[in-house]
């Protein structure tokens, strides 16, 4: 318990940035506070805090075990949540957002499923390829596809990973060639999403080497769907993730291309405030859907 106690008081003297004010969120004086974080410090044989007359900073180790301990203490509260949930019956408004795609692909399918097991939840979902502040919006859950969030208010879980691929129709593929090289990419037409980390340019790696593509698509988007549509039609090469496109590969409708090369991967994260206690429609929802992409083996599928 004393270790549990000095790691969660840290916490709350990172967030907080005042120790104090850390000693009232745990209900302890300031004197009692100040031993459990110098207890703390001399056990690691670190310095985690830097103090002077004006403000509490941590230090560079301080940063990395702060990280370290918050992701420890939310999946002890998420265990704890999930114990009470599964003896709970959550009702009410549960909000949550996605991409167009990810809503279409693999939230749609799941709602009857869902809502048969919860009957007395209902279902907001927001379709949108641009990230929406959840408390101002009144988000519970969010599926994105970033690592980190830059609010420290968000708490994420990894649900998947996902590679980026190259694809094309059939008939595009016979009208004007497979490309064997990324240096063929420049005689075709390119589909590119636009919200992608530098959408214009393609970082390939392979055994190694790495090979960079950047040039204009014949078709910019936003959106998956359309970017689909548009391949399906034969209008050119797409790139986007896997977990859109699978069943369009597994079907035959589009091919995968220059497959031997690696695009970065892209790690599919569900994100919630961070609040002292996981709502249980929240913890519903997210282990409905964890459940469900480890019973599919979608990482596997995606990441092959």
């Amino acid at each position: 318990m004393g270790r549990w106690t000095e790691m969660a008081l840290f916490v709350e003297v990172a967030e907080r940035k005042s120790l104090s004010r850390a000693a009232e969120a745990m209900s302890m004086s300031n004197a009692a506070a100040s031993r459990h974080l110098r207890s703390l410090e001399t056990r690691l044989g670190a310095r985690l805090v830097e103090r002077n007359t004006r403000r509490l900073y941590l230090t560079d180790v301080g940063q990395d075990f702060y990280r370290r301990c918050r992701s420890i203490l939310a999946d002890s509260l998420e265990a704890e949540a999930s114990v009470h949930a599964s003896t709970m019956n959550p009702t009410g408004m549960l909000r949550v957002t996605a991409s167009l795609s990810f809503c279409l692909n693999h939230i749609a399918p799941l709602i009857p499923a869902f809502t048969r097991q919860y009957p007395n939840l209902n279902l907001d979902v927001v379709a949108s390829n641009r990230y929406y502040d959840l408390i101002d919006n009144n988000i519970d859950v969010a599926i994105r596809t970033r690592e980190h969030e830059p609010d420290s208010n968000i708490t994420i879980r990894k649900l998947a990973g996902t590679r980026r691929i190259l694809a094309a129709s059939p008939r595009y593929l016979e009208l004007r060639g497979m490309p064997r090289t990324i240096e063929d990419l420049n005689r075709h037409s390119m589909l590119i999403y636009t919200y992608a980390n530098k959408p214009d340019e393609l970082r390939f790696r392979k055994n190694g080497k790495t090979s960079v593509w950047s040039g204009k698509g014949l078709l910019n988007s936003n959106d998956g769907q359309v970017l689909r549509s548009a391949a399906m039609l034969d209008l050119g090469i797409l790139v986007q993730p896997k977990y859109i496109i699978y069943d369009d590969i597994a079907a035959g409708r589009l091919v995968s291309v220059l497959d031997d090369w690696s695009l970065p991967h892209l790690t599919i994260n569900i994100a919630y405030p961070n609040r002292q206690f996981l709502p249980i429609k929240s913890r519903a929802f997210i282990d409905f859907l964890a459940d469900h992409f480890k019973k599919m083996d979608f990482e596997r599928k995606w990441t092959t």
